[in-house]
């Protein structure tokens, strides 16, 4: 790799810097200024090390030394003696076989060239993997070394489908924009590990004595990991990282990943954008995906896992009116996968329940964001929704007219 940085430090962003470089080695000028900056001078220690190859191979070779001519004469003027020559030794070796083939295969023997041609190589199955295929396989080699456990939790998903349909109302009618489901689940990861667990924004590392250590600065650096569909039909990861989250409020975090997605869409990520991350958000939501396992990078602590958002499997072919009767919610698994050498069971349990909880609007998480936008509502609360029988008709009869009477002032008055 010409970059500097050692992949472990890049972590899944390997390949992306690997790709580049062999862009630039193609043809400089393919690749942003700032990445041909970075790679012509990465380029040095190669020079460098040639050098000292170099310098290695005169002293292991060093020059004969000078002789003397036994024709000039010595300090009196008289002809120097010619040197005896050196007296020589025989040394009887066999002979070598008669060369009969005329190919420096002894008679009797097939040549080289005959054997090649008498077994012709197999074909091995498959094709080989180069560039960001085999970067993969490197780090997901790297990520079996690192010991992981998994918990999961699901959350009603009803408050966050309002909330942030309330939000995208007033964008529209305000500035322009959209809030996603990661905009909103990702800041509540950030408040959960902040407020709430903040050991789980944790890296394992090896001393300089050896000796396993855990860092632990306060800092939340939050990677997004982000699938890009190639020219070629393939698949990639790149996941640039959002420094210091824990000191954002939910605009400025708005902000700092939308900026972190416009540089991945236009190619504009220089080599700080990917390195740094201690926890990763990946939403595998977006494809259909309930709940996945997904792998953790050395460096790391964390990796959580976002499911899609959908009613029960059991109440997916229910009737809508039948759902809203019954109460029924979708609903969403978040997973954490976490370094189990620096973090426990019960801090990612913990993290977990601070995450549903927010999600449920506790601990001012709606009003806050609401008030960090400038939306002029209050927003919407979770509460327990009190259904009445079907048996009792006159208090269904009584709460339907009551809900009519509430759309109809908000039609009329606003």
């Amino acid at each position: 790799m010409a970059s500097n940085e050692e992949p472990q430090t890049l972590g899944p962003n390997a390949w992306f810097v690997e790709e580049l470089a062999q862009n630039y080695k193609d043809n400089p000028k393919s690749v942003p200024e700032n990445w041909r900056d970075l790679f012509s001078g990465a380029e040095a220690p190669t020079s460098t090390a040639a050098t000292s190859m170099a310098t290695a191979t005169t002293i292991a070779n060093p020059p004969a030394p000078a002789t003397v001519d036994e024709r000039a004469p010595d300090q009196n003027g008289l002809a120097r003696p010619a040197p005896a020559p050196p007296a020589q030794t025989s040394v009887s070796s066999p002979e070598p076989p008669a060369d009969v083939t005329g190919n420096g295969a002894p008679s009797g023997e097939p040549a080289p060239s005959e054997l090649d041609q008498a077994a012709p190589k197999a074909e091995e199955p498959g094709q080989p993997l180069r560039g960001a295929a085999a970067r993969i396989v490197t780090n997901m080699e790297a990520s079996l070394g690192v010991p992981t456990a998994t918990s999961f939790r699901e959350v009603p998903a009803k408050l966050l489908e309002i909330n942030r349909k309330v939000l995208n109302n007033h964008l529209k009618r305000i500035r322009g924009g959209k809030v996603s489901f990661t905009h909103l689940i990702g800041y509540a990861i950030v408040r959960a590990i902040r407020e709430e667990v903040p050991a789980m924004a944790s890296s394992y590392v090896v001393g300089s004595d050896g000796k396993p250590r855990v860092v632990r600065d306060g800092r939340i650096n939050v990677g997004i990991a982000v699938d890009q569909a190639k020219s070629d039909g393939s698949r990639s990861l790149v996941v640039p990282v959002l420094k210091e989250a824990q000191d954002m409020g939910f605009k400025q975090f708005l902000d700092t990943y939308e900026t972190a997605i416009a540089k991945v869409r236009n190619n504009k990520l220089q080599v700080d954008d990917l390195m740094g991350a201690n926890v990763t958000i990946t939403n595998r939501g977006t494809i259909g995906t309930v709940q996945s396992v997904p792998r953790l990078m050395p460096g790391q602590g964390l990796i959580v896992g976002l499911g899609g958002i959908g009613y029960p499997t059991e109440y997916q072919a229910a009737d809508p009116a039948t759902l809203a009767d019954l109460g029924i919610s979708k609903i969403m698994t978040v997973s954490s996968t976490y370094d189990h050498r620096i973090i426990q069971g019960a801090e990612s349990g913990l993290f977990l329940k601070r995450v549903h909880e927010l999600l449920l609007g506790e601990h001012d998480f709606y009003s806050d964001i609401f008030h960090d936008m400038a939306v002029p509502y209050e927003a919407v609360q979770w509460r327990k929704d009190a259904v009445a029988t079907t048996n009792d008709v006159d208090l269904a009869h009584a709460k339907q007219h009551g809900v009519n009477t509430l759309i109809n002032q908000y039609r009329v008055r606003g």
